[in-house]
């Protein structure tokens, strides 16, 4: 018996795995998230939902969300509408177009001390993250 046969046989089981191992073929790709722009807002939506409505963010407080998801022009949005007023002009819009998605947000909220966050949180959810 040549030496690598004794060997695999001496060690069956580690053969079996070496063997399936060498016969696989390359690992399937990491699942990315789809990046066109309904799913990249559904997915920006729930996180915002999440994390500055629902959980008490001083910031949001004042604020409700408005989300206008089923949009016939092809920008889906999120908006942040005064808690109280919910007609009045929006202090946020968050809104996303075509494949790969193209973001922007703009309003007041944009231009106070939390613009950097709010960019930043959205670009982050966007990407596929869902965490505060």
């Amino acid at each position: 018996m040549p030496f690598t046969c004794r060997l695999l046989a001496a060690f069956p089981v580690a053969a079996l795995g070496m063997a399936l191992s060498a016969c696989q073929s390359e690992r399937p790709a990491a699942v990315t998230a789809n990046r066109a722009a309904l799913p990249t807002m559904e997915r920006v939506a729930l996180a915002a939902n999440s994390c500055w409505f629902k959980s008490g963010d001083a910031a949001f407080k004042p604020y409700r969300l408005a989300p206008e998801l089923n949009s016939f022009s092809g920008r889906p949005r999120i908006l942040a509408v005064p808690r109280n007023s919910p007609e009045s002009r929006p202090m946020l819009v968050v809104q996303a177009e075509g494949n790969p998605a193209r973001l922007d947000a703009f309003g007041p909220m944009m231009s106070g001390p939390d613009g950097e966050r709010i960019k930043r949180d959205v670009l982050r959810w966007a990407s596929g993250a869902s965490g505060c």
